[in-house]
């Protein structure tokens, strides 16, 4: 740091020397090279530090690993409403993964539930929480299968599109992160084209995959989910009381054996490549309010409760007799606000 600070002493000296100095006595378009040299160099010299770079520029894993769990940990705590069990899971897996420095493998997350029980919205807090600019990152990507991989016939160009996607961006940068929604309605096949990437393989054509980051997002399995926890509901139990290892076996054999779940008969878990297969369990009404009201104080209004329990309650829930779960989550609630609040 000495040379930089001296470069930049250099160039506020040079900056004041018409202030010192006679009038004429140095002429004026040598001064403004010369200023703006020295400038120059101070400046290269201080963002060529890689900590203040990083200020300027993204880079690759922008935040420090354990500021980046940190990140994690509290924005799951605030914002996530009802999952217990997707809190637990994904901050100790993140965080034991960034904090890993010999990793042996990418890291790979199957998350799972019905739509609007937060698995878009988790798959976006770990993007924020590694990267300040969270999915508009240059180096986390989205895979949408119905955008991205839409025709059947065309499998096998969508396998090497993708291969080479994944190649590319991990060799620009390691600790790459890839998001694929709505794998339930990818064509069965197409995911194990990455099974290489996921792989216990140290290099692969000179390239390591072991910082990488893979998070899967599908509703296969959200039937076998809601069995569990209505189970729980109806011996008496909380939500609360369900453990991971109450669910996560029958939850992989679910999806594995499901033809709509996109990994059926996948290698990716006939290999052990997943690392966690993640629930999501179904939200009930106190958590549909919970939705209202942070969406209410984002959007800069006073809560009224009033309002809070008349969405809550125009949501539909099922079991048809208990009405114990939203079949939408939280899904609706933004657009319900509309209706009651004149933005």
């Amino acid at each position: 740091m000495k040379l930089r600070r001296g470069a930049l002493r250099a160039a506020l000296a040079l900056m004041l020397l018409p202030l010192l100095t006679p009038a004429g006595a140095v002429e004026p378009i040598s001064l403004g090279l010369a200023i703006a040299g020295a400038a120059a160099s101070a400046l290269t010299g201080f963002i060529s530090y890689p900590r203040l770079y990083c200020y300027f520029r993204e880079c690759c894993l922008h935040r420090h690993d354990k500021r980046a769990a940190a990140a994690l940990q509290e924005n799951l705590d605030k914002k996530l409403f009802g999952q217990h069990l997707v809190s637990k899971v994904v901050v100790k897996a993140v965080r034991g993964f960034l904090n890993n420095t010999n990793a042996k493998k990418p890291l790979a997350l199957s998350l799972h539930g019905w739509t609007g029980t937060g698995k878009n919205f988790v798959s976006k807090i770990v993007a924020e929480s590694i990267y300040k600019r969270g999915l508009q990152s240059k180096y986390v990507h989205q895979f949408v299968a119905t955008l991205h991989f839409p025709h059947a016939h065309s499998i096998n160009l969508y396998k090497d599109q993708l291969q080479s996607w994944i190649r590319g961006n991990v060799s620009i940068c390691p600790r790459s992160l890839f998001i694929f929604d709505e794998m339930d309605k990818m064509h069965a096949g197409l995911i194990d084209s990455i099974k290489p990437f996921l792989d216990y393989y140290e290099l692969l054509d000179g390239v390591s995959y072991r910082q990488a980051i893979f998070i899967f997002l599908s509703n296969a399995g959200a039937e076998k989910i809601t069995e569990v926890a209505l189970d729980f509901w109806r011996n008496g139990r909380t939500r609360e009381d369900i453990e991971l290892t109450d669910i996560q076996n029958a939850l992989s054999v679910s999806v594995f054996n499901n033809k709509n779940s996109g990994f059926w008969h996948s290698t990716l878990i006939d290999r052990n490549l997943i690392d966690y297969f993640i629930p999501f369990l179904p939200l009930e009404y106190k958590h549909v309010k919970m939705c209202v009201r942070v969406e209410i104080e984002l959007r800069g209004y006073t809560v009224d409760e009033d309002i809070v329990s008349r969405i809550a309650d125009e949501m539909t829930y099922f079991p048809r007799e208990e009405r114990i779960y939203s079949d939408k989550g939280c899904k609706t609630v933004d657009a319900k606000l509309d209706y009651y609040y004149d933005f």
